[in-house]
């Protein structure tokens, strides 16, 4: 019987840019939104275990720049906290640094952009467009019944609670998968059937990365 090594895939190259950040030079970027209670966290851990994505949360990110102490942590603690509205470029330029870091060149970015702006300033920093956008399709009333379940015996102040999420998700995330969509970048997903069935939906669609971490295998051999 044949033995094979495992090959440790090297680092993907990076760029210096003139704010002195490091740039992935051709990285493949999915940004994954779906409504609370659709699923996304679920499927996301699935496929970073079987296609080796980084998984990037923005809101993750932000938190955890708050508790470093840093000084771009205080000044984005004092902006939620005189509730101010973050600029995009701030956690853009998280998302960037959190991408070069990792040592990986594909990332899933979950819940982000949350709208337009977000968008734009990730475009227009990065220059960087999605490979596509993961799209968890849900009605409305199945994520509602799926957070209800996870917080039994809360009151119904709760239900208003989510049911404002679903509007903010809606007036704001719905703008950017309708823009990726008139250019051929959404791929939708069912995110009404189980976790078993949405995943073999979700695998289709990333098979062709898998094959990429094979050559990047093969090319470091």
């Amino acid at each position: 019987m044949a033995l094979t090594a495992e090959v440790a895939t090297p680092a993907p190259p990076t760029l210096a840019t003139e704010d002195g950040t490091k740039q992935l030079i051709d990285p493949k970027v999915i940004f994954v939104l779906g409504g609370p209670g659709s699923g996304k966290g679920t499927q996301c851990a699935k496929i970073v275990e079987k296609f080796g994505f980084v998984h990037l949360s923005a809101g993750d990110l932000l938190r955890a720049e708050i508790n470093s102490g840093s000084a771009n942590g205080t000044m984005i603690q004092n902006m939620i906290q005189e509730g101010k509205i973050v600029p995009s470029e701030v956690t853009v330029k998280l998302l960037q640094k959190a991408m070069a870091e990792s040592g990986k060149d594909k990332f899933l970015i979950d819940g982000f952009p949350r709208n337009q702006e977000n968008r734009a300033a990730f475009e227009a920093v990065t220059g960087i467009e999605p490979e596509f956008i993961l799209f968890f399709d849900c009605p409305q009333e199945e994520m509602e019944v799926r957070l209800l379940g996870r917080n039994q015996g809360r009151s119904d102040d709760n239900i208003e609670t989510i049911r404002k999420r679903f509007k903010v998700f809606v007036e704001s995330s719905l703008p950017v998968v309708d823009h990726y969509d008139k250019k051929g970048k959404v791929r939708k997903v069912n995110a009404v059937k189980t976790k078993e069935e949405v995943f073999e939906s979700i695998e289709t669609l990333f098979q062709k990365f898998q094959h990429r971490s094979v050559m990047q295998h093969v090319n470091a051999a």
